[in-house]
């Protein structure tokens, strides 16, 4: 039997967003409507709207992008492979209003050499905007690859005040 799987779309600035959860504590998934790796909603994801991580989430989203948040404080579950979690973990750590290349993850991760991998991972993120794989940019300060389109990334940095190309 599959594992529960619980989903919410709501609206807001950059199109319709997915929320998904396997319980009904954790944040597992938050997708931009036509981003690479959108999982389809399969038959067996319940509907739950009124689950309580999702109303948090979308709280928080809606705060974010008034300019009234700068960090969530959502507990999330993100599922990957143990590379992809440590690419994670280190972009919850890039703050507000501030851009990493993926050279400089890279070797905040202990692998100077893997700035590829990291950006493989990046584009995995299971959970964007709280996992803020936006902030993530080319050494040379361009914008370059993001799932939900480089479009949608320079409106979040702007959003974050970041200056960029």
């Amino acid at each position: 039997m599959s594992k529960p799987c619980y989903y919410h779309h709501i609206d807001s600035p950059l199109g319709e967003i997915l929320l998904v959860a396997n319980d009904d504590r954790s944040l597992s998934g938050l997708y931009l409507s036509g981003q690479k790796h959108l999982p389809a909603v399969a038959s067996h994801w319940q509907a739950t709207p009124a689950l309580a991580i999702f109303a948090h989430t979308q709280t928080q989203l809606a705060e974010y992008f008034q300019g009234k948040r700068h960090a969530f404080d959502l507990p999330i579950a993100p599922q990957g492979t143990d590379f992809q979690q440590l690419v994670w973990q280190h972009l919850q750590q890039i703050p507000s209003g501030q851009t990493r290349s993926y050279g400089e993850l890279a070797r905040s991760i202990g692998q100077p050499t893997a700035a590829r991998a990291v950006g493989a991972a990046n584009g995995r993120n299971p959970i964007a905007i709280v996992i803020p794989c936006h902030r993530v940019i080319a050494g040379n300060g361009k914008l370059t690859g993001y799932a939900g389109g480089l479009d949608r990334k320079q409106w979040l940095l702007k959003l974050e005040a970041v200056n960029c190309d």
